[in-house]
């Protein structure tokens, strides 16, 4: 029992720093992440390289979310390799000059382990799947199947636009929910600043008059007078939920997936949302079916890449009616949640076998509208944040000056 105990228990990897010679007597240096040095050893020997100094990576304090890697740098890397493969640039150099001129030191490292590991005799595509944390499923897959063709350039290529095409997508999703968070937040910070500090002044002020105030003043007081009271329950409370809910989706596939299928029933930002996951799928699928991937993984990994529970469910649907012996436009219908516009452009893509342009032309679409979309929402929460302030700053003013305006009209 001892023994099982000690073989589950979760092993601790730690980045690792080495030096020393590969087989051509060149002098070479990287990171490694491992459990021990020995097991470093282990790796640069099967690599052909002599270590001859191994030190573990200190994390200083400040150190932790420095040079961060992230994905758009990902998608920059893959660029520049398909510039300079395209330009005949031998693969390993490719590596080598981007290792040593990138700006960041991580990405450095991450491309400069690669290289060595690309000219000990690894193929790129297993030297890309021991960092899956920054090369996923789908990209190693895609970078194995250029190997395996011989057309690593043209890969690469359309890698590296769908990398873009991703990472701009993505950050016009965040801006599409930048601007209703920050409706809300501003909302309620000009109102808890009204509610705790100006209306109590005019309060004290309102004693003196001796005379019964209007309802509607009586009430924002009174709201005032809670929110004095209660306000460390209410804004506590709201931090409470929050840190639950996050833990909850951090730790809970079922939230997480409940969370997917609320947001798509938002206003505007839930059709923002199901254009995008359309946007993915139909641009995941056809990267991956013409870079020569079976059907059926390429829907497993366009279900990956869609982003949403309920996409991803649909869409693994698709793929066992496709397993089934069933055409994927007709499987489409079967799930009743794909337009009738993608269905018959992979309709006809299938009949003419150019099943990846029409997807393609399916992802330009939904792209399109997607920025559409959220340009036309960053349009609308402009003046409305102005309209919702000024209810708000104007309803508490009013409430404020109508005990005045009243007393004024009983002194005339």
């Amino acid at each position: 029992m001892a023994t099982r105990a000690k073989q589950n228990r979760p092993v601790k990897v730690s980045a690792f720093r080495w030096s020393g010679v590969n087989r051509k007597g060149q002098k070479v240096s990287g990171e490694l992440q491992s459990d021990s040095i020995a097991n470093v050893k282990a790796e640069l020997r099967k690599q052909g390289v002599t270590a001859s100094k191994i030190s573990k990576k200190s994390q200083g304090l400040f150190s932790r979310g420095a040079a961060k890697i992230k994905p758009a740098d990902i998608a920059i890397i893959t660029r520049q390799i398909t510039t300079m493969l395209s330009a005949g640039v031998p693969l390993v150099q490719t590596l080598q000059v981007i290792a040593r001129s990138h700006e960041k030191s991580t990405v450095r490292d991450l491309v400069g382990e690669i290289a060595n590991e690309v000219e000990t005799g690894t193929p790129l595509s297993e030297a890309l799947r021991r960092h899956p944390r920054h090369f996923d499923q789908l990209y190693c897959d895609l970078v194995e199947a250029g190997e395996h063709s011989g057309a690593l350039e043209i890969i690469f290529d359309r890698i590296a636009t769908y990398r873009e095409k991703t990472e701009a997508l993505k950050s016009k999703i965040k801006k599409a929910m930048f601007y209703p968070t920050m409706v809300i937040l501003v909302a309620i910070v000009v109102t808890s600043i009204l509610l705790l500090f100006v209306i109590p002044q005019f309060e004290e002020i309102f004693k003196s008059f001796g005379a019964e105030l209007p309802a509607f003043t009586r009430f924002v007081i009174g709201i005032s007078r809670f929110m004095q009271s209660w306000w460390y329950v209410f804004f506590g409370g709201a931090a409470l939920a929050i840190f639950l809910y996050v833990r909850a989706w951090r730790s809970s596939e079922k939230v997480r997936n409940k969370t997917d299928q609320f947001v798509l029933g938002l206003p505007v930002v839930g059709m923002i949302l199901h254009k995008a996951a359309m946007a993915r799928f139909a641009r995941t699928l056809a990267t991956t079916f013409a870079a020569g991937i079976p059907l059926i993984e390429a829907l497993v990994s366009s279900a990956g890449a869609s982003g949403n529970y309920v996409y991803r469910t649909a869409i693994m649907a698709v793929r066992n009616e496709v397993i089934a012996g069933m055409q994927v436009n007709m499987a489409m219908r079967t799930v009743d949640l794909f337009p009738d516009m993608v269905i018959q452009m992979v309709m006809i893509g299938e009949e003419s076998g150019a099943i990846d342009d029409m997807l393609s032309k399916v992802a330009a679409i939904y792209e399109q509208e997607v920025d559409d979309l959220v340009d036309g929402l960053t349009s609308l929460l402009e003046p409305l944040i102005m309209v919702v302030l000024g209810v708000l700053v104007g309803g508490m003013v009013v409430a404020m000056y109508l005990p005045i305006f009243k007393l004024g009209s009983v002194i005339h």
